[in-house]
């Protein structure tokens, strides 16, 4: 028979006892992690602008009070910030996030890797995973984790998530139970819309809304130096061409209908803008804008080795 001793652990809410095996303490302390983690607490790894952006949109939907967050940043400037502006406690030593039911990467692709490695000894399957980096796969999020049992959920958020009004996809791992999946689209809707889509489609989610606010501002940059060329100043012309792409994406969210018959609600016949559309097809717009979502996909899948 297996020799048997106790190791007692002293914590703010009292004394737990757990027995010694050969396997050690560091075993039982990650089965204490299994039972104690708090599905009511949020924990960050990085206090970067994403993070931000759904601190305050969990904070303001009342997903979350502040007090319920935990950020590990190594930026002291940042972790202030973070604390004074959202009543989150801010953290150098990524250590208290332990004690969080779900913890969300917010790091940089290149780092999340490295990261995983380093704290797979931390995570079990108490916790919930949740990754924004782009490009990492759940295979290699597991593979960097080892035999944790860590859930985990992907997600590919965009920029207007800063203002609350991202558009993010999220792809839980084989397993993951709906209502972690639930939580998950909770956080993300509460800065901006959220869709469930099977991890095979997130290179095609980051070719088109992960990189499509940079095509809109591309566009939206052109739109503005046409009305330049037409002598227009820069200030006016700048204002009218963000009115105009912000109320048409309102229009077409509202209203429900599709883009060609919106497009047909402002296309008269042998009017301006059906001048405007010729020059638009003549030039290949959209075969240049599809070609650019295609480019972007391509690309994911070279960065994530799919």
């Amino acid at each position: 028979m297996m020799a048997i001793s106790w190791a007692v652990a002293g914590f703010g809410c009292g004394f737990f006892c757990f027995p010694r095996t050969r396997h050690g303490v560091r075993d039982n302390l990650l089965q204490w992690r299994i039972i104690m983690a708090d599905n009511t607490k949020i924990g960050f790894i990085g206090g970067g602008r994403m993070a931000e952006a759904l601190i305050k949109g969990i904070t303001a939907a009342g997903v979350a009070a502040g007090a319920d967050i935990l950020v590990s940043e190594p930026v002291a400037e940042r972790r202030e910030f973070l604390a004074g502006g959202y009543g989150v406690t801010a953290v150098a030593d990524p250590a208290p996030l332990w004690d969080c039911g779900m913890i969300i990467a917010a790091v940089k692709p290149q780092v999340l890797p490295r990261l995983l490695r380093e704290y797979s000894g931390n995570l079990t399957s108490g916790h919930l995973l949740v990754s924004i980096a782009a490009g990492i796969g759940i295979g290699l999020m597991r593979e960097c984790l080892g035999d944790s049992g860590v859930r985990i959920v992907r997600v590919m958020p965009n920029t207007p998530a800063l203002v609350l009004e991202g558009a993010a996809a999220i792809s839980p791992a084989p397993g993951v139970a709906g209502e972690d999946v639930d939580r998950v689209v909770e956080i993300f809707s509460a800065v901006g819309r959220a869709v469930v889509v099977d991890e095979s489609w997130m290179d095609a989610v980051t070719g088109l809304s992960g990189s499509g606010p940079a095509y809109v501002f591309s566009f939206m940059e052109a739109l503005a130096d046409g009305g330049v060329k037409m002598g227009l100043s820069r200030e006016v012309a700048a204002e009218l061409a963000v009115q105009t792409v912000l109320g048409a994406a309102v229009l077409a969210r509202e209203s429900g209908m599709d883009f060609y018959r919106l497009k047909s609600m402002v296309t008269s016949p042998g009017g301006t803008t059906i001048a405007g559309l010729s020059e638009m097809n003549r030039a290949g717009f959209a075969g240049i804008v599809m070609d650019a979502v295609e480019a972007a996909t391509l690309r994911s899948q070279e960065l994530g080795g799919s």
